[in-house]
């Protein structure tokens, strides 16, 4: 955080859509830094950063090229702003370890809200992970813990970090026990909007039961109705 804000960098080739972002997001209270192609934004990653919001097609160095190397060594939320809305442009982001995907041309409205969702979150992690949160409303899978309050979820008394999108699939399946979502029910319900395809769920279901050290041919955690879809216990 910059002077008490929550700081978010902004990378975008158009000046237009930085220009736009930066009156949008300062308006809320949020401090701004921007960059104008990929170098600049991996020039300006740093600790005090909360959350990235990266363009995809950068000419120089692309988004998802400026994501992969962020996710290298920090958990920071990462935003994909994109003029595609194709399942394989989802998928590639997903699996670069996005927390969310915007589809330009996008509402000021559904970017403040998705915004504001992974920085609560992520406020709620940093003061779990110092010991500072409150015993929330909390779900629990086995020896797994999902606090809906700070958004944390913690296995064995320590803290997993899933992305955003992670969090909500896991509690969807939580709190909807022995329900079988098919990929488009998921889909649906994460996003508000039709599926374009199965593969960005199969990538978040894989991306969660590594994190949580689940065996995805035998999994302790979520379940596979083939054919179907997946549900917990």
């Amino acid at each position: 955080m910059k002077d008490g804000k929550s700081c978010i960098l902004v990378a975008d080739d158009e000046k237009e859509i930085r220009d736009v972002l930066v009156l949008l997001l300062s308006g809320e209270g949020y401090s701004v830094v921007t960059a104008e192609n990929g170098r600049s934004a991996l020039a300006n990653a740093s600790e005090e950063i909360d959350l990235y919001i990266l363009d995809v097609n950068m000419p120089d160095t692309t988004g998802f090229t400026v994501g992969a190397e962020i996710r290298r060594s920090s958990e920071t939320p990462i935003i994909f702003l994109t003029a595609y809305s194709g399942e394989s442009d989802k998928v590639m982001g997903f699996s670069v370890g996005a927390d969310d995907y915007i589809v330009k041309p996008f509402s000021s409205a559904e970017l403040l809200m998705r915004v504001k969702a992974i920085l609560r979150r992520r406020v709620g992690r940093v003061s779990e992970t110092h010991g500072t949160a409150e015993q929330g409303n909390r779900l629990a899978l086995g020896d797994v813990y999902l606090d809906l309050d700070s958004q944390v979820v913690i296995k064995g008394g320590e803290s997993i970090a899933l992305t955003y999108t992670e969090f909500k699939i896991l509690e969807l399946l939580l709190t909807n026990r022995k329900r079988i979502f098919s990929l488009d029910m998921i889909y649906q319900s994460i996003w508000n909007e039709n599926a374009v395809g199965d593969g960005a769920i199969m990538v978040h279901i894989k991306n969660i039961r590594k994190k949580l050290g689940d065996d995805s041919r035998n999994p302790t955690y979520i379940k596979t109705a083939w054919g179907r879809g997946y549900y917990v216990d």
